[in-house]
This record gives C-alpha cells, structure tokens and sequence, in this order.
C-alpha cells in the first residue's frame, strides 16, 4: 500500500515537468508554437485608403496611408493599441450655387488623419503559430481634415467621430523585428451643409432633397508595417 500511494505521489509531482516537454504532441524543439517574449510594440506603416462612395462625391477619396503604431500586452493574448495614420488623399470641389456644367471646381489635396484607440487580441493566444500569429482589433478615435475649407466649397469633414475594425497576421521569425500585414475598416460620418440642396439658376441641385443630410463611410484600408519589439 505504501509503495503504491509512493508511486501515486511521484507521478502526480513528474506530469506538470511532463506538461511542459510536450505541447499539443511535439518536444518543444519540434513545436510550431513559439512563446511571445516582448511586451511592448512600435509600428511604421503605409499602404492603401480606398474610400467608400458617397452621393454628392465630395467626400475625401482614396490614396496612400501611412502611420504609426504602439501597442502592449495588457494580460494573456489581449493587447492595448494606439494607432495614428495620415491619408494623402483629394477630394473634388465644387461651387453648389453655381449651375451643373461649371459646378466642378476640380481636384484638390484634402489629406486626412485618422487617429483611434482600442484593443487588440491574438487569435493563437500569446505565442506564435510557424512564426504566424493572427489577430484582430476594433477601436474608436477621430477622423479629421483638420477643418480644411475652400472658399466656394462650404462642405468639409471637420473632426468627426470614427470607429474601425481590423484583421491581420503578424510574422515574427525570432528577435526584435516583426513584420505585419493589416485588412481594416474605418468607419466615420459625412454632413452635408444646405447649399447642397439648394436649387441652382439651371433648377439643379447638388444633393436630391430627399438625401439625407448626414451618413456613415466605410472606408477600407490594406497596410503592410514593421515592428520593432520591446520590453519582455
């Protein structure tokens, strides 16, 4: 009896040094996961804006992105996240008083910054899957044009509220150095000004009147960014 309830013992005391030998049937040399060691994360960024269509197509559009980002574990695979990105985008003016064939002013600069905070989660926990880890993100911030106007245009984006969702995968081969690939939606609302509305000398007007003057804009954004890890 003795020697048995000794060998029950000395089992129960070798499994957790068994546990960690073996994960998911692989010695830990051959494994596919790889614990994460750096807490902390600064990103560089750019890639793609496309901008979602809106009626009166006054609306800033689509053009190159770039930004930065920071983010750091806050417990097991959840991450806290700040982003800021500038849009090298245009939009096309236009005089909404003036009668549709010389309305269009043309093409100007018309950058965009957006900036959210949120959190973000790994979907293989906090270790990487062959140096893969796919994770997921949502957040809340500002869209701005920085109150940018033309003299005849009285339409702006102002800084409006926005809110977004991403989905990527992170690539971390070992070291300091990671490389990450990023699909997200940035979502932000447009307010028509009442010119847009207004009957022109050529009885035409910017916007029907049955438009509603405010909306909500998807906006997709494809990123590409590389990382410097910190802190473990």
């Amino acid at each position: 009896m003795k020697q048995a309830l000794f060998l029950l013992i000395a089992t129960m005391a070798a499994a957790p040094v068994s546990a960690q030998t073996v994960d998911v049937g692989y010695p830990p040399p051959n494994s596919p996961f790889r614990d994460l060691e750096f807490r902390h994360e600064a990103t560089v960024f750019g890639g793609d804006y496309m901008a979602g269509k809106e009626p009166a197509g006054a609306a800033p559009r689509s053009g190159p992105m770039e930004g930065i980002r920071y983010e750091l574990v806050i417990g097991g695979p959840a991450q806290f996240v700040v982003r800021f990105a500038r849009v090298n985008s245009q939009r096309h003016v236009i005089d909404p008083l003036a009668p549709r064939a010389t309305r269009d002013l043309g093409m100007q600069s018309w950058p965009v910054y957006l900036t959210d905070a949120g959190f973000s989660l790994n979907l293989t926990g906090q270790r990487s899957w062959h140096g893969i880890v796919p994770v997921i993100y949502t957040g809340a911030g500002l869209a701005s044009d920085l109150d940018k106007q033309d003299d005849k245009d009285p339409f702006n984006l102002g800084t409006t509220f926005a809110f977004s969702f991403t989905g990527g995968l992170r690539f971390v081969p070992g070291g300091r150095f990671q490389m990450r690939a990023d699909v997200g939606n940035w979502f932000y609302k447009l307010k028509y000004p009442s010119t847009y509305y207004a009957l022109t000398s050529d009885n035409t007007t910017v916007l029907p009147q049955g438009q509603a003057t405010s909306l909500w804009k998807r906006n997709l954004g494809l990123t590409l960014g590389a990382s410097y890890l910190l802190f473990r």
